[in-house]
């Protein structure tokens, strides 16, 4: 795990102060070790969270004369002893235990080859000498990000961060107004390759790009499960259904225990990541260190679910760690959670991850979570509207869940940031389009797998954590279970009010007060109800000189919305102030 940003120039080398900036800004994601490659036009620059071969040989970039290739690598490989093996076995031989390493020869022995066996997360770039190509890959769900720029003269740049590019210099940072649209359409989500910023792109998940030495390049898919049944599947009932996912969940929790480092858990007291504690505890494992977040309670809001985490602490005996953060606590944190995000994130978890993982970090470098299985099983709302669909879904998906209508959009947006032609529309109408999914409820499950999950809870998970230097592991995003949920029947997915072959699954082993509880959400009622001094925080962000020299907004909407700022809410409940004020302060933090 770690950091990574690189340079390629068409003519002469790459510039070491750059990298240098680069690498400082990426330093938080790696505090273990620094290293800095430059060979010919091509520049690396990595920074090291060492969790697999903690040795000095595990370090990056990593080379090998003889193969003439180099590379630098962001994630984990859970399969890596295996593929080690059967990489052994054709020959090769290993100076280190790193995945890093099995990763580098693994692309030697198979080429492209090699992201198929992958089983894990990552983002890498690899040089190949003698061809002169570059290679950067990101993995299938898109756990592990990956910012691309190209400056004056052909100069591409590359990192772990947009931030990282930004820190290079040389980047258009003008306002994309279709990722605009996006952002105020989809809860701050911006589908790859755009992000908020004209300059800068983001490689696409499950992709992987050859730069040829002209500067030329050329992106393929290499993963694209169908959301459809499988006929060989037919005679499966919804119990051995679930008896399918359990074992799925099972090996994926069992692989996310590789480490040369202690593995804790993200415990909410929702099902997921109680689940999670239940099979590891199954698995044998004794004295888990667990742990869990919670907050002042606003008006009505609760700020905790430490009711549901303590009971599961203590039914498999974990070593229960409750962080409680009082609202000025929370307020203080806001500025260094916007300072970490990769990309504006208006979800109010945000800062509750970047608190949970700064404590968190102090004890663990490896924690697990139970981020995704919403996405993947069928547990939000919308998915139950669209189960009596006909068509193929496209404009029932749109009114349960996105945040305005393209004419709110037009009637909010400042006029230099206007679109017309409803791009956010035309994204979802062509998504939904697409072979490979059978029924509207199928196509939802798919476009929020393979965009709102990649860019909402994946990018806030990994920025979040990162931060401070903690590894997040997703085992509801093992690519073997996505492809088994995604062949499920979404009837037994929807059942029992969302999730419910999860639940079914989760049946005896773990507590049932958990698994029949009402749906709860990562509660931090000061920013889902904005009150003082969350308030006046939102008050100057929105009424600062950069605010209105960028004019994102027209101020009279801006204005009317701050008289009665919770009157103002999202399909799913959220702020829309927050919503509108917090790309307004990450532009001010990144920007100016």
């Amino acid at each position: 795990m770690c950091g990574f940003a690189g340079e390629v120039r068409r003519d002469g080398a790459p510039d070491t102060a750059v990298l240098e900036r680069m690498g400082e800004v990426l330093a938080p994601r790696g505090p273990d070790g620094h290293g800095l490659w430059r060979n010919g036009r091509v520049g690396l620059v990595h920074r090291r969270l060492a969790i697999i071969d903690l040795s000095d040989l595990g370090a990056q970039p990593m080379g090998d004369d003889e193969l003439g290739l180099t590379i630098t690598f962001n994630g984990i490989i859970y399969n890596h002893r295996e593929l080690r093996a059967e990489l052994e076995r054709e020959g090769h031989t290993f100076r280190s235990h790193s995945d890093t390493e099995v990763l580098l020869r693994g692309w030697a022995a198979w080429g492209e080859g090699v992201l198929e066996k992958l089983k894990g997360m990552f983002a890498f770039a690899l040089v190949e000498r003698d061809s002169g190509r570059v290679v950067l890959a990101r993995d299938r769900l898109g756990k592990k990000p990956l910012y691309v720029a190209e400056g004056r003269g052909g100069v591409l740049r590359f990192a772990s961060t947009l931030p990282a590019l930004l820190a290079a210099g040389d980047v258009d940072t003008s306002i994309d107004p279709v990722a605009l649209h996006h952002f105020l359409s989809w809860h701050s989500i911006v589908p790859a390759p755009r992000t908020i910023l004209q300059g800068v792109r983001k490689l696409p998940p499950a992709t992987v790009r050859i730069i040829e030495r002209d500067g030329t390049s050329k992106d393929r898919l290499y993963w694209d499960p169908p959301f459809a049944r499988d006929p060989g599947e037919a005679a499966m009932d919804a119990a051995d259904w679930a008896d399918a996912v359990r074992e799925a969940l099972r090996v994926a929790v069992r692989r996310r225990m590789v480490s040369d480092v202690p593995v804790g858990i993200l415990l909410s007291g929702g099902l997921d990541s109680s689940l999670i504690v239940a099979l590891l505890a199954q698995e044998g494992q004794k004295g888990l260190a667990t742990f869990s977040i919670g907050f002042d309670a606003v008006g009505e809001q609760e700020g905790d679910e430490f009711f549901y985490s303590d009971l599961v602490a203590r039914e498999f005996e974990t070593d229960h760690h409750k962080i409680h953060i009082p609202v000025g606590d929370l307020v203080e944190a806001l500025p260094h959670a916007i300072r970490s995000m990769s990309e504006p994130m208006t979800s109010h978890d945000c800062v509750a991850f970047w608190l949970l993982s700064r404590e968190v970090a102090k004890s663990r470098k490896v924690v697990q979570s139970g981020q995704g299985a919403d996405e993947v099983l069928g547990g939000y709302f919308w998915y139950q509207e669209l189960a009596d669909t006909e068509g193929h879904g496209a404009s029932d998906y749109r009114a349960a869940f996105f945040d305005r209508t393209d004419a709110e959009i037009q009637s909010v947006v400042g006029p230099d940031h206007r679109v017309t032609d409803d791009p956010s529309g035309a994204f979802l109408r062509a998504h939904f389009g697409r072979p490979g999914a059978d029924t509207p409820v199928d196509r939802a499950l798919r476009v929020d797998t393979e965009v709102m999950l990649v860019d909402d809870p994946v990018k806030r998970v990994d920025n979040m954590t990162m931060a401070h230097g903690l590894e997040a592991r997703t085992p509801f995003l093992d690519h073997d279970l996505v492809e088994l949920a995604a062949r499920c029947p979404p009837e037994l997915k929807l059942a029992q009010d969302g999730k419910g072959v999860l639940k079914d699954a989760s049946r005896g082993v773990v507590p049932d007060a958990v698994i029949d509880r009402e749906k709860g959400y990562f509660p931090v009622p000061a920013l889902s109800h904005l009150e003082e001094p969350v308030l006046t925080f939102v008050r100057e962000a929105l009424h600062a000189p950069s605010a209105r020299e960028r004019a994102l907004y027209v101020p009279e909407r801006v204005d009317a919305m701050l008289r009665d700022p919770n009157a103002h809410t999202t399909n799913i409940g959220s702020s829309a102030v927050w919503q509108m004020a917090l790309l307004e302060l990450w532009l001010q933090e990144h920007v100016g």
